[in-house]
């Protein structure tokens, strides 16, 4: 996806992780992802510099699409749709 296509995403739910040190954004996100439907969208915001990177390998180990982020607001919006129950 694009940043266009990122900016219009309709997200079920925001997790506000700004300011958490690491593993704070992947421990947050992995706590939610329970509560977002198969097909959903996720946004995690964040100030973590390997935030992007943790949550993309992990995304991808439990079969998870990250969608890909965006740089605004002060942080990283990052984009993961939940593909598994």
């Amino acid at each position: 996806m694009d940043n266009s296509d990122l900016e219009g995403l309709k997200t079920a739910t925001v997790i506000d992780a700004r300011w958490l040190p690491c593993p704070g954004p992947l421990l947050k996100a992995k706590q939610a992802m329970p509560h977002v439907k198969p097909g959903e969208v996720m946004e995690i915001r964040s100030h973590d510099p390997g935030a992007r990177r943790d949550i993309s390998a992990w995304a991808a180990k439990v079969g998870h699409e990250f969608l890909g982020f965006l740089c605004s607001e002060g942080c990283d919006r990052i984009f993961v749709m939940k593909r598994t129950s």
